[in-house]
């Protein structure tokens, strides 16, 4: 019997006398048991007072280093979660997506947390707003960490994965962590925790765990604290329904039901590689952790001619399905995570009954113990006049299919879904897709568009992916995890704060244009990463551009469009007083005019980025280039990135061209 803890203020708790049993799911057999009272108000005290300002301390950077190693740290020691994965009715491959899922999907978060986020405390949202005449009082958005508790509350399908997206995005932010899994697969999200918990890699207070129920947890958070939540749609009302959640506006996220769609292209027909690819991939989103997945296609819409097609070749699919001990190699199909759930999914089946007729499966378990049952494929040949398949979600090895006349037809199928987690499209006519994906995105989170030239690398209808948003409006929820930086954002306040450039830059922890600068006392590329302070400048010599210069650059080159070489041409073009110089002359003067030729601390010239032409220069003007430090970020201990800021200005000090400037500089 394992005794399943809560990992509360820094102390692991075992189950009580009151704690809830945990059953197999593959011989209905006891096997666990969680839960005991809790002091939740001393957790959030601990989590607000000991683990977010730790947390605050570390840089964006810091923190996806750590998510890295702990991600790591996990993947080497991952088998024991297998064996417990089992015992929820999930097959090996169903485990793979669950435990390798989670522990990549961590992975990603730190390494988009190094190249999207700056090595600092504060994020930068977009550009500096001039709010002025001058540019002396300017604005800009940034966002910071919020100061309270991230409370995540996760679905028992995927023990491990639900809790890791969720975790990285979190920890990355710089918010702690209490994660509240589903009772019925706590088991196996507690095992990943100790591991995590054990590597020491996040500070104290980071992480907490609570095993069986929250208690009055959510009737203690206040306006710095959020809830992320998955499960059902009738939970999640009732939770984000709560007055004293409303009444404090604690940000409340939710992944809830979806009865997601998949749609057969016109085009699509038997033959073709996207109907076998439709067959594939309809047949692998029923039989997958047994249908218990949030984005499984739960309607199928075809084309009212190949509708008997598309039962056939399904039914012949599905018929391969090999059900079975999940811990088999050969297994396709494991159980339900309970009997509970499977007699709530025969339940609803009878409900989708009154509308749609079953052409696949049976009532009888496929065998004497546990949660087993077939796969269930139903037919509703009127889906215009139906209600509850466009209502019910059976949360199991069940689809329902329905024929559509014209693409807004089937368009208004996939929407009375009321709001999806996704909906997927195979079609290799790009029209077809264009007119779905306009028809459609407005009622879903994400649209999987497959056909033979992307389906050999494509991931699946039912995989959401760490850079991509996770949810969607209405039924779903209306939430948006993961999505890479976009989930981060969730746990960080954005705040518009508005002063001089030079405050901005202090606050922001970059320099930014207008702020003062500081005359290098050396040229900059001679010296290393340490040595660089943020406003550090270089104001160049000036070089004169010649009528020759430009004619010997566009032979060159062989850019001789007309503005550089032919002046009438050119003083009839309405942004030219006459031939002008070439724009990516310009940079290569510049260049010229700042750049080190003797071996040093630069190392590379790895990229630019907002490259804005501003003014013409014409033969005559005298060029000179302001190179400023606008921010640094270590990449390695041998090495990192400077982000220069670059302006070009003429003789009468206006600006002709600005732009950043990358360079790797050793430590």
């Amino acid at each position: 019997m394992l005794q399943v803890n809560s990992f509360a203020a820094g102390k692991w708790i075992a189950p009580s006398q009151e704690a809830r049993p945990i059953y197999s799911a593959v011989t209905g057999e006891k096997i666990a048991q969680a839960g005991s009272p809790l002091d939740t108000q001393a957790m959030l005290d601990y989590a607000r007072t000991v683990g977010g300002p730790a947390l605050h301390r570390l840089t964006f950077h810091d923190r996806a280093r750590r998510l890295k190693a702990l991600a790591l740290y996990l993947k080497e020691r991952k088998k024991p979660l297998y064996g417990l994965s089992y015992t929820t009715g999930a097959t090996h491959a169903d485990s793979q997506i669950d435990i390798d899922g989670g522990i990549t999907t961590m992975l990603v978060f730190a390494s988009k947390g190094r190249r999207e986020l700056p090595d600092a405390h504060v994020y930068l949202d977009g550009e500096m707003e001039q709010l002025s005449r001058s540019g002396t009082f300017m604005g800009q958005h940034i966002c910071t960490p919020m100061l309270g508790a991230a409370v995540h509350i996760n679905a028992y399908n995927f023990p491990v994965w639900g809790m890791l997206e969720k975790l990285a995005p979190t920890l990355l932010a710089g918010v702690p962590a209490i994660i509240k899994p589903a009772t019925a697969t706590a088991h196996v999200a507690e095992v990943a925790f100790r591991i995590m918990l054990e590597s020491g890699i996040f500070p104290e207070g980071a992480m907490q765990f609570i095993a069986g129920g929250s208690g009055g947890l959510l009737g203690q958070l206040g306006p710095q604290d959020t809830v992320a939540f998955t499960g059902s749609a009738d939970t999640a009302l009732k939770l984000r329904s709560s007055e004293h959640l409303l009444r404090h506006a604690v940000r409340f996220t939710a992944e809830q039901d979806s009865l997601n769609a998949s749609i057969l292209g016109p085009d699509a027909t038997p033959g073709t590689p996207e109907f076998d690819l439709f067959i594939t991939e309809a047949a692998r989103e029923i039989t997958t952790k047994a249908g218990q997945k949030c984005t499984a296609i739960r309607r199928i819409i075809a084309p009212e001619p190949l509708v008997e097609p598309v039962i056939d070749a399904l039914s012949a699919r599905l018929d391969t399905a090999r059900i079975g001990d999940p811990a088999a190699r050969e297994t396709t199909m494991g159980a339900l995570v309970s009997e509970a759930q499977r007699a709530d999914v025969q339940a609803r089946l009878a409900t989708l009954a009154s509308e749609a007729q079953r052409v696949y499966g049976t009532d009888t378990a496929p065998l004497d113990q546990g949660a087993f049952m077939t796969p269930q494929l139903l037919h509703c040949p009127a889906p215009d006049e139906a209600q509850a398949v466009h209502a019910v979600e059976a949360f199991g090895p069940v689809s329902t299919i329905m024929p559509y006349r014209d693409l807004l037809h089937a368009a208004a199928l996939a929407n009375r879904g009321g709001g999806s987690l996704v909906a997927s499209v195979i079609t290799h006519d790009p029209d077809v897709a264009s007119q779905l994906a306009q028809g459609i995105a407005a009622h879903h989170g994400r649209i999987y568009v497959n056909d033979r030239d992307s389906m050999e690398e494509s991931t699946g209808h039912g995989s959401p992916l760490p850079h991509m948003v996770h949810g969607g409006p209405g039924r779903a929820g209306g939430g948006e995890e993961m999505g890479g930086v976009r989930g981060v954002m969730h746990y960080m306040q954005r705040t518009a704060v508005q002063g001089s450039p030079r405050m901005l830059s202090a606050i922001g922890q970059t320099w930014l244009p207008g702020a003062p600068v500081t005359k290098a006392v050396e040229h900059p590329f001679r010296r290393r990463f340490g040595d660089l302070a943020l406003g550090e400048s270089l104001l160049t010599a000036p070089r004169k551009i010649t009528l020759a210069d430009i004619e010997h650059f566009a032979h060159f080159t062989g850019d001789t469009f007309y503005a550089h070489m032919n002046e009438a041409a050119a003083r009839a073009n309405p942004f030219f007083p006459g031939r002008v110089a070439h724009g990516y002359l310009l940079l290569s003067f510049a260049a010229g005019l700042f750049v080190e030729p003797n071996p040093g601390p630069v190392l590379a010239n790895t990229g630019l980025n907002a490259l804005r032409f501003q003014k013409p220069v014409v033969p005559g003007d005298r060029l000179r280039a302001r190179l400023t430090v606008k921010r640094k970020t270590k990449r390695t201990e041998d090495y990192g990135e400077v982000l220069w800021h670059v302006e070009l200005e003429n003789q009468e000090g206006e600006a002709v061209a600005t732009y950043e400037l990358l360079t790797m500089v050793a430590t």
